[in-house]
């Protein structure tokens, strides 16, 4: 048993962590103050070959392996969250959701300005009435002659009104429940897709999040991806893929309050020394330690075992869950480090700590996680 990277993804590995700190940090705290969408990171991390890194060469990506994209999205979160989520979806959500269950004239037509970063991706499934339990969606898809017309609300959908490219979700038959879902893809500029007004979020504010409006919007047949009744199928491949990407999202962020808490703790002097030497504070940095080593552990298992093929639903879900409970309860620590200082913009342990909240929530509920341990070790 090696637990050690390669050679090859130790340089993905640092390459990622010297371009994250080159060019993202100066606009971080920047971005968390605006909301703006970040384009030049964009088109930076595109050109780094980022962008669409897992996508086979033959459309122009990168031919990496999920293992490989966990270490970027780890390492671009350390430094700036927002930037590494509208990274995450495009990746994983959409261009790896149109690569795995594609036509040969889909991925022709799509994939390769996917892999380039000319076009943004995104990935509408959750609906105002329709969160985790995705059959209570009410977004249709009527099949009228050569084309579906599609009617419905998608909600919270990160790179929304900045994408090309949507992966929709709609019902084509509502008495089959959720294998009477389907999937399309959805080209921006069709008469009838509209989007609301970005959302006004806690953290992760540098990406984008709102409403996508679809009325009479009319989708070619070749537009769908696979079979009527494949949607909930190809929803849940991609969100396991996804949810190693917010468990890599969540790791990173508390990594970074962890760095940020050791540095302060022997800086900051109370009682005539530094507070890391009182061992109120060494218990938080010890405890902050483990419990990061163990969520890195858990998230490249999950990653691998996804890379050797097959669905992995169990492991990924233990490392999400594992992840994102981490990221949440060690940058709330890390605040509580930094004392009255740590509540302070001026400090980036607030940051960290409004970025983790979200990922407890997105591409899975911590609840919804448990349920997907449970049902894999009760059947």
């Amino acid at each position: 048993m090696d637990f050690r990277l390669t050679e090859e993804q130790e340089l993905i590995r640092r390459t990622a962590r010297e371009f994250a700190e080159r060019e993202l940090a100066p606009l971080a705290v920047e971005l968390d103050r605006t909301g703006e969408f970040p384009w030049d990171n964009w088109h930076k991390m595109a050109k780094q070959g980022f962008v669409g890194m897992t996508l086979p060469t033959e459309y122009g990506g990168g031919g990496a392996g999920l293992l490989e994209h966990t270490l970027v999205i780890e390492e671009l979160s350390r430094v700036c969250a927002s930037t590494a989520v509208i990274l995450e979806v495009h990746n994983s959500l959409h261009a790896e959701t149109i690569e795995r269950f594609g036509t040969p004239e889909q991925k022709k037509k799509y994939l390769p300005d996917l892999a380039s970063g000319r076009k943004l991706g995104s990935f509408c499934l959750t609906e105002p009435n329709a969160g985790s339990d995705s059959a209570a969606q009410r977004t249709t898809a009527v099949l009228q002659g050569d084309h579906y017309v599609l009617n419905g609300l998608k909600c919270f959908i990160t790179n929304a009104s900045k994408a090309d490219l949507y992966v929709v979700f709609a019902m084509t038959d509502k008495s089959k429940g959720n294998k009477g879902i389907s999937a399309f893809i959805v080209e921006k500029g069709q008469k009838g897709l509209t989007f609301g007004v970005p959302e006004d979020k806690m953290g992760i504010r540098g990406s984008i999040q709102c409403d996508v409006i679809l009325e009479d919007v009319e989708v070619p047949v070749e537009n769908r991806l696979g079979a009527e009744g494949d949607g909930f199928k190809i929803a849940m491949t991609a969100l396991d893929t996804g949810r190693v990407g917010i468990g890599a999202q969540a790791l990173g962020i508390v990594q970074a309050a962890y760095e940020a808490s050791v540095l302060y703790a022997k800086e900051r002097v109370q009682f005539g020394k530094p507070i890391a030497e009182l061992q109120a504070i060494q218990w938080k940095i010890a405890e902050m330690a483990t419990d990061i080593d163990a969520a890195r552990l858990l998230l490249y298992r999950a990653a691998w075992l996804r890379d050797q093929g097959g669905r992995v639903s169990k492991e990924i879900a233990m490392a999400k869950l594992f992840c994102t409970d981490v990221a949440m309860r060690h940058t709330v620590e890390a605040v509580q480090i930094h004392g009255g200082n740590g509540y302070m913009r001026e400090y980036k342990v607030e940051r960290y700590m409004r970025d983790a909240k979200i990922t407890q929530i997105y591409e899975g509920t911590s609840e919804i996680m448990k349920l997907i341990i449970a049902s894999s070790t009760l059947r």
